[in-house]
């Protein structure tokens, strides 16, 4: 596993006032463009409906918008390959403000798409559509953001750095929560259908442009800006350069990248949704739990990035890892039990679901600057679209089985991978 350069980044500086000006305007940017991209998730049965032949069951209907939710996670390797490839070779601040107005326009034009009822089966073609764009935004908005934030600051602030950035990411997914547990709580079932559902939709379209906006106030990074002075940029082809020198630590990205896949699309953005249709839960009660789950969640990608900061990646990946699997399968015990205990334990679930917030530290660690965009493209991306596509297909599938417990044995099972990775870590004599 390769380390980052010493020269990478500058070692005993303190954080100053650029490194949070450029941390607090990519955190909130990247919430932004990321609401706009798990929207879709809050809404997907009323989506299934509407985009569907009528009088498809909950659970089917549920099934095929999902489907469509994971189309988004296919088509982020291409997306992020292509931004990456550019990134590592014009410039980061490019790329990085590229990707949120990609996101941007389809949400804008999802807000207003015309549903099954009016034009049969374009809508659903058109929406696959749409949220295939979003996915291409997407796949170069994740990586190119935490290289963006990881490159601006001292090396032994990384991790906050990086947690920061997946932090503001997922203020976006509590925003949305939010958002759909307030719509669900004022307006009725029969509203929703008519046009609450496109009020998400609209409103992050006008996000997306307001993140457009902010990301005019941001610099290169200074490691870019060195590489391009004393002409370090990569020469070959970018991606080739990662498999052909880098293939460990394409592996161990991916894996860890897994884990991170199970914690965000099954614990925050599926679980509201499953206690709906499987443990017929109230939708005001079940978004009011994954609103408190995506709370908790900025909560540990923070304290996550400071345990790297602390610790080391392995020991903290550790201690996430397992984390991720007790409290996940707490929760959805308590589910099955009845959910008298939703609450405490859905946020104890999003706050060791920050295991989010320790994965990119790795991820940065990995790959040299001259292809470091490039190689957590391509890792991360297709890890991604491999565990993105399959999971909000199975684990809606495994809700049905396994007496209800079918997500949690899934999230348990990913969550070993992740203590696996963080052994290999050890034995690779990391230095914390």
């Amino acid at each position: 596993m390769s380390a980052i350069a010493d020269t990478d980044l500058t070692e005993s500086r303190p954080l100053d006032r650029r490194d949070a000006k450029t941390l607090v305007l990519s955190a909130l940017g990247g919430a932004l463009e990321f609401y706009d991209f798990v929207i879709f998730a809050y809404f997907a049965k009323t989506l299934g409906h509407l985009f569907f032949p009528p009088g498809t069951s909950d659970w089917v209907a549920q099934l095929q918008a999902f489907s469509i939710f994971a189309v988004g996670y296919l088509a982020r390797p291409l997306g992020g390959l292509v931004m990456a490839h550019f990134g590592d070779r014009v410039g980061r601040k490019r790329m990085f403000t590229l990707s949120v107005f990609l996101m941007a326009i389809p949400t804008l034009i999802i807000g207003v798409l015309p549903t099954y009822a009016s034009i049969g089966v374009l809508a659903p073609v058109l929406l696959t559509l749409l949220r295939i764009v979003q996915g291409i935004a997407i796949g170069g908005e994740v990586p190119g953001a935490w290289v963006f934030v990881a490159e601006h600051v001292p090396r032994h602030r990384v991790g906050l750095a990086c947690a920061s950035l997946s932090a503001g990411l997922t203020v976006g997914i509590l925003i949305g929560s939010l958002l759909a547990a307030a719509l669900n709580a004022r307006l009725s079932e029969a509203e929703m259908l008519d046009h609450g559902w496109r009020i998400a939709f609209l409103l992050g379209g006008v996000f997306g442009f307001f993140a457009v906006y902010l990301r005019r106030w941001l610099s290169e990074t200074p490691v870019f800006a060195r590489m391009r002075e004393r002409k370090e940029l990569a020469t070959e082809l970018p991606a080739w350069v990662v498999l052909r020198d880098h293939l460990p630590s394409v592996v161990l990205s991916m894996v860890v990248t897994w884990v991170l896949t199970a914690a965000i699309v099954v614990v925050i953005l599926m679980t509201p949704t499953l206690m709906q249709t499987a443990f017929h839960v109230a939708p005001a009660r079940a978004f009011a739990g994954g609103s408190l789950a995506a709370l908790a969640l900025c909560i540990g990608c923070v304290l996550g990035g400071l345990l790297v900061d602390w610790q080391g990646k392995a020991r903290a990946m550790l201690v996430g890892s397992l984390g991720l699997a007790v409290s996940t399968y707490a929760l959805y015990l308590d589910l099955v039990a009845g959910g008298s205990n939703l609450f405490p334990l859905y946020a104890l679930a999003g706050l060791f679901a920050g295991v989010a917030g320790i994965v990119p530290a790795v991820l940065v660690a990995a790959f040299p600057p001259a292809i470091r965009f490039s190689g957590i493209s391509l890792s991360y991306n297709i890890a991604y679209a491999i565990g993105g596509a399959a999971t909000p297909v199975l684990v809606g599938y495994l809700a049905k089985s396994a007496g209800g417990l079918g997500p949690a044995h899934y999230v348990g099972l990913v969550a070993l991978v992740g203590v696996g990775s963080a052994i290999y870590m050890m034995r690779q004599r990391e230095t914390p």
